[in-house]
């Protein structure tokens, strides 16, 4: 039997309305964090969604014919939000060796003018003299 993608299930519970959880192997394959996450992304199911992430203890049964009985049919897409990565923190990170936590922490005390200097700092020479 194939391998069910966590994303087929909200694809199955916002669009197909099919019942893809048939047995125990798929229903231990369902991911309630992965569906919620990408059913948050949506106005008219980020309420639904709220309520399973309260309701986090619910068998994955349940959660899914939850979601596949009260979503109307839809196609939901959306791209995930990341997180933005500071050139000035990578700077800091580099020049120091420190973690993420550290170099937010040494960000919030260095200047900007300190953080250029850094950078001045870690340039290598060489035929163009670190220009890109």
């Amino acid at each position: 039997m194939k391998k069910t993608n966590p994303f087929d299930y909200v694809k199955s519970v916002s669009h197909t309305k099919k019942d893809i959880m048939v047995d125990d192997i798929a229903e231990k394959q369902y991911a309630p964090f992965i569906t919620n996450k990408a059913l948050s992304y949506h106005q008219d199911a980020v309420y639904f969604a709220n309520e399973m992430n309260i309701r986090h203890g619910v068998d994955n049964r349940l959660q899914y014919l939850f979601y596949l009985n009260i979503l109307r049919k839809r196609q939901r897409f959306s791209t995930w939000s990341k997180p933005y990565i500071s050139k000035k923190l990578d700077t800091i990170k580099d020049y120091y060796q420190v973690s993420n936590l550290k170099a937010k922490e040494y960000l919030e005390v260095l200047t900007d003018k300190q953080v250029r200097e850094l950078k001045k700092r870690m340039t290598k020479g060489g035929k163009d003299n670190g220009k890109l």
